[in-house]
């Protein structure tokens, strides 16, 4: 059967809206390594949303310079401003709306005891193939990277990028498709082609035929809403929230992260496998944990123990350093 993925770049206002609040985490994990965080962003024209809760010894005075820096290690610099104008961000026209209260006192009673911050449910994959994840999705994060570094070093390619791909019956690319913003024509279907290694049958570049109007000037941007993107396109069920919003103990990223990693030690010499874990707020014991391989169309299932406690699981994952903004940029590994 034809399998299809998209990704999206840094520059998508998605995404951006993500490590907006991924930046603001890590300076939160510099001012106090056990804050505790959740802080959504929304990101429309020039106005930056910000609302959720944190708790913790920390100063929110610098909010509007967060905000500012990470666009600018997105690629929104003044520079790309004056290149863009009226068509994308601008970084001298930004207003924050800070809408961030206080974590609430009974979830916090609970995590204080080496619990969960939530409840929810995870899952992890891993496959046979380069990165041990799904060729289509390998293909469209590895095009969607090259377009993207490209533009940051352009003057006439933009940072707002999507790219699909779709794989024929025998793995084959079929089609791939590219948005990507254009201040004045370029041919790249040689650049996908060569990206790629391999000359899809379909290249689609700008389907509309103009793309000049991005980021939060042509899209609203909201936090959370790439999770395919993010995670395992269609070859997975989607577990957790909004995973680059949220501190390590509330085990939206946490727990997906930890999935991915026993994932990838159960796949041995199998060609899929899938680790699924769940949550319960202010309790460390997960209240299930299973384990799915596939080898050669055969179904293997077993129930597993995890003896961790969050915080030993997040300081295995390293989750309680300042590592939110480099993790949402480079994605599951």
């Amino acid at each position: 059967m034809q399998k299809t993925a998209e990704t999206v770049s840094l520059g998508h206002p998605d995404k951006t809206s993500d490590y907006i609040s991924s930046y603001i985490l890590d300076r939160m994990i510099e001012q106090d390594k056990t804050v505790k965080y959740a802080v959504e962003v929304m990101l429309k024209g020039n106005t930056v949303v910000l609302g959720g809760e944190i708790k913790g010894n920390v100063s929110l005075d610098k909010l509007k310079d967060y905000v500012l820096n990470a666009l600018e290690e997105v690629g929104y610099s003044e520079n790309y401003a004056k290149i863009w104008g009226k068509y994308a961000i601008d970084p001298d026209k930004i207003n924050v709306i800070n809408l961030i209260g206080q974590q609430s006192a009974e979830i916090n009673q609970g995590v204080e005891q080496d619990g969960w911050g939530d409840q929810g449910v995870f899952v992890g994959y891993a496959c046979q193939g380069e990165g041990l994840i799904n060729r289509e999705l390998y293909l469209a994060r590895k095009l969607n990277k090259a377009l993207y570094q490209k533009a940051l070093f352009s003057d006439h390619l933009g940072l707002d990028i999507k790219t699909q791909i779709t794989l024929d019956d025998n793995g084959h690319i079929e089609t791939a498709i590219v948005a990507i913003p254009m201040l004045k024509t370029e041919d790249l279907t040689r650049f996908v082609a060569d990206t790629l290694g391999e000359k899809p049958k379909n290249i689609i570049i700008n389907g509309t035929g103009a793309y000049t109007y991005h980021s939060s000037i042509a899209d609203c941007g909201v936090t959370g809403r790439k999770l395919a993107c993010d995670f395992y396109s269609t070859a997975c069920p989607i577990g957790g929230g909004s995973p680059w919003t949220k501190d390590a103990s509330k085990a939206d990223l946490t727990l997906n992260l930890y999935a991915r990693k026993l994932a990838k030690q159960y796949l041995a010499d199998n060609d899929e496998c899938f680790v699924y874990l769940s949550s319960c707020i202010g309790k460390a014991e997960l209240p299930s944990a299973a384990v799915k391989t596939i080898k050669n169309g055969v179904v293997s299932t077993q129930n597993i123990k995890i003896n961790l406690k969050p915080s030993e699981i997040i300081a295995e994952l390293g989750l309680n350093k300042p590592v939110f903004a480099s993790l949402c940029h480079n994605g599951l590994v």
